[in-house]
Order: structure tokens, then C-alpha cells, then sequence
């Protein structure tokens, strides 16, 4: 059974993006199949994973949308009347990795956002939007039986609109990646009173007869948090800055004293025991991770994961290749680390659930 995760964070800049990409890599290298689902309509993940540096690119790209579907085209059956069934996405491989697919984004995918959010509002009263807030789910689901996935990895886009809470509440696990400030410290405070408010919706939303009955069913609510991710923090011998580790602390704080609050009455949390088997503590941060500096435009450029990049690839040498290639090292850890507590919490919860 595929497992559904869920990268958010309503504060943009924050690496969504690069990590979701570094981390599907990492959980395809070590066997499983992933599709990664590019939900954001300015369609960066796309960009990375097709590659978009030149005109012949472009070119490129604009077939691949001519010949295949994607998030928006994917959904129009019932966004847009279509006298025909939601079907599985052709996603598309990503070179140089096997077993890892993209189901690309669209632009247009934002024109969905105002129908979805009043077929919410209305959970189901009017026949005709009855479909409509199972829909997201039931397209990832019947993309995932067809490519055997073992994950799906979503990438949001930084908004509180109903396509995000759709989304969230349709996953089965979430992950909140963070930079090391204020504002990310402001985004879990908002995120702690948001998150009630979306889990009450989706609970009456997974017990409404005519949503569960709908052509394409809202899903039983299970959302479980994985943990935050810190990053874009710098390193200065050996150790995170003064100014960093303030901002991580304060991070840590947060969560603990406000979101995991509401995450216990919403039963959003794993067991105890779980978390603490895989050295995850009451701040429930999941891995730090540093700047990557040059590294990840060259990871841009090469649609590789800054860990997976070559010599030939990185052009450089001397001492600049040596402390890069080191780099490439601790990322490589890193997310070789982050990969392996994710299948532990999340084959955890699908033993004990």
C-alpha cells in the first residue's frame, strides 16, 4: 500500500522543493518506488526534475505537456464536467534514478482552488461538488497502483488555500521543513491554529454518507506527523552560528509547547515509542541540514540530488572539489539517515494500524 506524504509549510523559501527531491532520490536508492507530486502551481519540482536551463529544454518540456497528462489535466474529469473517470497520471521517470517518477505540476492546477474550496464548505450538500473533495485523492491513489509506488511525496505549495488543505488531509504523514528564523518560528505558531480547524473539517468530511458514497469517496482520515526538518543554516567551524542556533532552538520550542499540543488532541502523533526509537525527541525535528550553497544550483543544472553529483559534474578542483565532495558527504548521510526513519515510522504505523 502506497503511503502519502505530505512536505508543507505555509511559509515559502523554506526548501520544500530542493528537499523533496534530495529525499525521493535518496528512498528510490535504497529500493522503493516513489512518485514525486508537484502540487505548486509555480511548478519548481517540475523544473528540476525535466531539467530547465535552455531553450532546447523548453522545447522539451512543452512536448512533454503536449503528450501527457499531468496534476491539472489529470483532475479535469471532475473539475471540469468531463463525461469520463479520473484515471492514473503517465508519470514520468526521472533519469538517472530507478524506480522514481514525476507526476508534473501545472500552472492552471491554482484554477481548481475556489470550486474545491466551496465544494468543502459545503461537504457534500450540492450533488454536483459532491466529487469534487475526493477527487485529488482517488487521481493519487490510481497513480500509484499503476506504477506499484511505495511512496508518494508531495510538494505544496506555501498558501492556506482548500487545495493545500485537501492535500494535507488526504495524506497519511506529514513533514514540516523550517529555516532557522523568525518567520518559520511564525508559521508554526499559525500552523498550530490552522491545523485544528482543517482536521475538524476533514473528520466530518470522512463520515459524510454522500462524500464516502461520492463517485470518487473521501478517504478515511489518518494524518500522523513525522517531524520538522531544519535547514539553510550555516556552518562555520564545525557548528551551526550563534544567530542559527538561536533560531533553531526557538523552532524547537515552538513545537514543542504549541503544535505538539494540538497535535495530541487531533491524535496526529505516532507513539512515543516510535519516535524515540529513531532518536526523534519532544521537539520532533527529524534531521538538520545545512547550506548548500554552489551545490545546489549544479544540482539544478544536472537534475541530480547535491549528493549524487560527480566529479565531472561539480568541474571543479584542488581544495574547492575536496570541501565540496566533503559536503556531498554529510548530505549523502544526511538523507540516507532522514530516508531510513521515514520507512521506520511509517512501516511502524502500518504494522500498528
Amino acid at each position: 500500500m502506497v503511503q502519502k506524504i505530505a512536505l508543507f509549510n505555509h511559509k515559502g523559501g523554506v526548501s520544500k522543493t530542493t528537499t523533496t527531491f534530495n529525499l525521493g532520490w535518496m528512498l528510490a536508492s535504497k529500493g522503493k518506488r516513489v512518485i514525486l507530486v508537484d502540487t505548486d502551481p509555480q511548478c519548481n519540482l517540475t523544473g528540476i526534475a525535466l531539467k530547465e536551463e535552455t531553450e532546447d529544454d523548453e522545447a522539451r518540456i512543452e512536448e512533454i505537456y503536449n503528450t501527457r497528462s499531468n496534476i491539472k489535466t489529470g483532475l479535469a474529469p471532475a473539475f471540469e464536467s468531463q463525461p469520463r473517470a479520473i484515471e492514473a497520471v503517465d508519470c514520468i521517470p526521472i533519469q538517472g534514478q530507478e524506480g522514481l517518477f514525476l507526476l508534473p505540476g501545472h500552472v492552471g492546477f491554482a484554477e481548481y482552488e475556489v470550486t474545491l474550496g466551496i465544494a468543502q464548505e459545503l461537504t457534500g450538500s450540492i450533488q454536483a461538488l459532491k466529487n469534487l473533495p475526493g477527487a485529488i485523492s482517488d487521481l493519487l491513489e490510481k497513480t500509484a497502483n499503476k506504477f506499484n509506488a511505495d511512496y508518494i511525496l508531495i510538494d505544496m505549495s506555501p498558501s492556506l488555500g482548500a487545495i493545500n488543505q485537501n492535500l494535507l488531509m488526504t495524506s497519511d504523514f506529514f513533514l514540516v521543513p523550517t529555516t532557522a528564523d523568525f518567520f518559520s518560528v511564525m508559521a508554526i505558531d499559525s500552523l498550530s491554529r490552522i491545523l485544528s480547524k482543517w482536521c475538524t473539517w476533514a473528520k466530518m468530511a470522512s463520515t459524510n454518507p454522500v462524500l464516502r458514497e461520492a463517485a470518487y469517496p473521501f478517504p478515511e482520515f489518518k494524518l500522523k506527523f513525522l517531524g520538522t526538518i531544519v535547514q539553510n543554516y550555516r556552518i562555520i567551524r564545525g557548528k551551526e552560528t550563534a544567530a542559527f542556533q538561536t533560531w533553531i532552538e526557538k523552532i524547537e520550542t515552538t513545537v514543542s509547547s504549541k503544535l505538539q499540543p494540538i497535535l495530541e488532541v487531533n491524535n496526529l502523533l505516532l507513539p512515543n515509542q516510535v519516535y524515540t526509537e529513531q532518536g526523534i525527541n519532544g521537539s520532533f525535528t527529524m534531521t538538520k541540514i545545512s547550506n548548500f550553497n554552489s551545490l545546489i544550483a549544479l544540482s539544478q543544472e544536472h537534475r541530480t540530488p547535491v549528493y549524487a553529483l560527480t566529479s565531472e559534474q561539480l568541474r571543479q578542483t584542488g581544495i574547492v572539489r575536496e570541501n565540496n565532495q566533503s559536503k556531498q558527504e554529510e548530505f549523502k548521510t544526511t538523507f540516507s539517515e532522514l530516508a531510513d526513519k521515514i520507512i521506520a515510522l511509517s512501516s511502524s504505523y502500518a504494522v500498528s494500524a
